[in-house]
């Protein structure tokens, strides 16, 4: 975490960034009257992830910025849910689930890992 010197250098927020931009893509093709439905939900998802790893960055309080990484992956979490309702509803393909799924549990790994960083440097 040395080399950490922005949000921008924070691994989770890369990854984070790197699901959003395919959730983006995806979803342009999803069907029109799945707007203001599935759409908006995977939008505001995908966009939390980020979003919340950034505002726990610039709290510079461990406690909160666990919070809000636990946050996060709450979002990580709920792309899953929502790319499992999208290969129900036959939007994606099991290819392109399977795909987005391992990238949003490769977030959710790394959040982990970063959340378990910021407990021990909050006991030290």
């Amino acid at each position: 975490m040395g080399n950490v010197k922005i949000f921008e250098d924070l691994e989770c927020w890369k990854k984070g960034t790197e699901l959003r931009r395919e959730i983006g893509k995806v979803i342009k093709l999803y069907p029109s009257f799945e707007k203001f439905e599935l759409v908006s939900q995977m939008r505001r998802a995908s966009r939390s992830i980020t979003h919340n790893i950034v505002e726990g960055y610039g709290r510079y309080h461990y406690q909160e910025n666990i919070q809000f990484c636990r946050t996060s992956r709450g979002s990580a979490y709920e792309i899953i849910d929502q790319l499992i309702t999208s290969l129900d509803e036959e939007y994606i393909s099991k290819e392109k689930y399977e795909e987005l799924r391992l990238m949003a549990v490769n977030c959710i790994k790394i959040l982990n890992g970063y959340i378990n960083y910021l407990v021990k440097a909050k006991n030290v």
